[in-house]
């Protein structure tokens, strides 16, 4: 008879090397999903950062539109200084259409920054993605 069917409570199947080899594949399993937890974290956190500067240009965007609406205040405010000074409708006129020109400019500027500093443009999409196919992996693995 074999030494494993001599021992009580052992079968053949399972010796001291098979639970030392069971032990050591949990312990495989556990550094390589540590591992992967690690690397998904990584990915994360660099494409929030990239997603922060997509912020940072939008911030721009809209700190470009408050120029440019400050202009169009001082061109409209031009514009009734001009249409006192001179009483004048054609020149108050044209500065009033460029005053609105600028408007438009501003709040074409504003409307772009607020549409990229949006949450979902924010969140890490490829990460999960990546997360989910990673999931998927190890679920096809263990089966």
């Amino acid at each position: 008879m074999s030494e494993a069917a001599e021992t009580p409570g052992t079968t053949p199947q399972t010796g001291p090397a098979t639970d030392r080899a069971a032990t050591d594949l949990i312990g495989v399993a556990l550094e390589r999903t540590s591992s992967l937890v690690r690397n998904e974290v990584d990915l994360a956190r660099a494409e929030v950062n990239e997603n922060l500067k997509k912020a940072g240009v939008a911030v721009g965007f809209v700190v470009a539109a408050l120029v440019f609406a400050l202009t169009a205040l001082n061109v409209l405010i031009g514009t009734l200084i001009a249409g006192l000074v001179e009483l004048g409708v054609e020149e108050a006129f044209a500065a009033l259409i460029v005053g609105a020109a600028l408007g438009i400019g501003a709040y074409a500027l504003m409307k772009k920054g607020l549409n990229d500093m949006k949450l979902s443009s924010l969140a890490p999409t490829r990460t999960a993605s990546s997360a989910k196919t990673d999931v998927q992996s190890v679920r096809e693995a263990v089966r």
